[in-house]
């Protein structure tokens, strides 16, 4: 399944105005509610930094996939933020996060959020997509980027 298909132009952030671990987060919360797919910024803000106190989501080549479920949620979520200069998230190679992967699940749906997690996974590990992306400035180019599937 193509990457894309998980996401949306109007969901791709690549100027995300971020310092630190929680301005990343409350800045694709309000982003992502702001379209209307989640009806409280605050309440998915929360939800993702409960989940990154139990170990960063920071997998590592400069990139991070905090995730989380929604109660009320009817479907699934997938935001890409990035920050170009990059931010400390705690990835466990200790260098600084420049591309985020939102991930917000139905609360019901455990089966669909491992899938979307392995999904994304794959995709950054599949060699040259970061950097290729990282060099995008437009939406609908990174989003173009993620539907060529790999």
């Amino acid at each position: 399944m193509p990457l894309g298909s998980l996401t949306r132009p109007e969901l791709i952030f690549p100027d995300l105005p971020a310092a630190d671990r929680q301005e990343v987060l409350r800045a694709l919360a309000e982003r992502v509610a702001a379209s209307g797919l989640v009806k409280s910024a605050e309440a998915l803000f929360q939800q993702l930094w409960d989940r990154e106190q139990l170990g960063s989501t920071g997998i590592g080549g400069g990139i991070a996939i905090p995730h989380c479920k929604l109660v009320g949620l009817k479907h699934g979520v997938v935001a890409v933020g990035i920050v170009p200069q990059g931010v400390d998230f705690g990835a466990v190679d200790g260098r600084p996060v420049r591309v985020f992967f939102l991930v917000v699940s139905p609360d019901g749906a455990p089966g669909q959020h491992l899938q979307t997690l392995a999904t994304i996974s794959r995709w950054v590990k599949t060699g040259g997509h970061t950097e290729r992306l990282l060099a995008l400035h437009d939406p609908r180019q990174v989003y173009d980027l993620l539907c060529e599937g790999g």
